[in-house]
């Protein structure tokens, strides 16, 4: 039976986690009603209902190829950091030694490295070889800074996998590529989906990278973040809240999915 101390505690837990999570929440619970807004300025509450502003941004050519843009670079890059993640946690996961640690961390560092650094790098190493402003170099700077969460998604499902499992494979016959292709992969791969939704989000979300190497081509987060280094608009507020219910949606999928692997694990 609980204490009266232990059940304070745990009251007073649970209220600093609300509390937190009200102060995450502020931003939105302020921008999306002003994406309902009737007015052309932004006003919070709103005095009026409208989908203008949703309309204003599906009529709009610039707004819909800077989308079209954002989903074709964030598929491109969470696609590859997903295969090069994914073969690097792999090896992580059944290396030895210290050697297995340095790599990790250094696998790890465009997580940690603030992305201002890396796109610094990236801008005079691109600027060096023709590709500064090309697509190509745009995705591989976003595969970059995304490989780092597949390979930390990935990393986990792999240890979790019992090695000896691959180790009857080979001594059965099957090949390297088999055993990666027909064991491996289908006890991990809830873990792969929720690792490429991962790169998908931080690719899609990401501006600074983006505002370096992107040239002439135009994400929904530079576009963003130019119109309000000049001018802030209401589309704003509606494209935001199509960002937020589309990572709510994502996140939602990759929660289901971690869920079903640590059952599968089980």
């Amino acid at each position: 039976m609980k204490t009266p101390l232990e059940r304070l505690l745990r009251l007073l837990v649970g209220a600093c986690g609300v509390l937190v999570l009200l102060f995450l929440c502020t931003p939105i619970l302020i921008v999306v009603p002003m994406s309902f807004s009737d007015r052309s300025t932004l006003q919070f509450p709103p005095q009026g209902f409208s989908l203008r502003w949703y309309r204003a941004f599906a009529d709009s050519p610039v707004w819909t190829e800077a989308l079209w843009t954002s989903l074709q670079l964030a598929l491109y890059s969470s696609v590859i950091a997903l295969v090069l993640g994914s073969l690097a946690a792999y090896g992580l996961a059944r290396s030895r030694g210290r050697t297995g640690l340095w790599l990790d961390a250094n696998f790890m560092a465009p997580m940690i490295i603030p992305h201002i650094i890396t796109a610094i790098a990236l801008y005079f190493a691109f600027s060096r070889v023709g590709m500064l402003g090309s697509f190509a170099g745009l995705v591989i700077g976003h595969a970059l800074v995304a490989t780092p969460f597949v390979i930390s998604v990935v990393g986990v499902a792999v240890r979790a996998l019992d090695v000896r499992i691959e180790q009857c494979a080979r001594s059965l016959g099957a090949g390297w590529l088999r055993v990666i292709g027909q064991v491996v992969v289908p006890n991990v791969y809830p873990s792969l989906f929720v690792a490429w939704i991962f790169a998908f989000i931080v690719s899609f979300d990401e501006v600074v990278i983006t505002y370096f190497l992107a040239g002439s081509h135009v994400t929904i987060p530079k576009k963003m973040f130019n119109d309000l280094s000049q001018q802030i608009e209401p589309t704003i507020t509606a494209v935001a809240t199509l960002l937020i219910a589309g990572s709510v949606v994502l996140m939602a999928i990759a929660a289901r999915l971690s869920g079903s692997a640590t059952r599968t694990r089980r």
